[in-house]
């Protein structure tokens, strides 16, 4: 059974850090791209963050650029997303997602909310 699971959500004031993690089961996260999604309430989902089956090419949403790093661990079938100088606009359900050919995996979010 497939299981991406997020944790390390939760609330921070703006400038802060925080540290996602996606725990990846029951399918061969190696030869999968991973990427981090986001939705705010009222918006579109956003794609944030991706990172290669090897980790060796990562691309960035304008938004996040510079603030946020994606990462994986394939040994640990898990990808990381290190976010810091959190803004107010940061405020979402972060999803993981791994995309392989037509084979696409959502995981169930963690919420991160920014604010004073």
């Amino acid at each position: 059974q497939v299981q991406l699971v997020e944790s390390g959500g939760g609330p921070v004031q703006p400038g802060g850090s925080l540290r996602l993690s996606c725990a990846a089961s029951g399918f061969t996260f190696s030869t999968y791209t991973m990427n981090w999604y986001r939705q705010a309430p009222g918006k579109e989902r956003e794609l944030v963050a991706t990172i290669t089956s090897t980790g060796d090419y990562t691309h960035y949403a304008d938004s996040v650029k510079g603030r946020f790093t994606i990462s994986r661990d394939n040994a640990k079938n898990t990808v990381y997303l290190q976010m810091n100088g959190l803004k107010a606009e940061d405020t979402a359900v972060y999803h993981c997602n791994a995309r392989r050919m037509s084979n696409i995996y959502w995981g169930q979010g963690t919420q991160v909310t920014v604010s004073s």
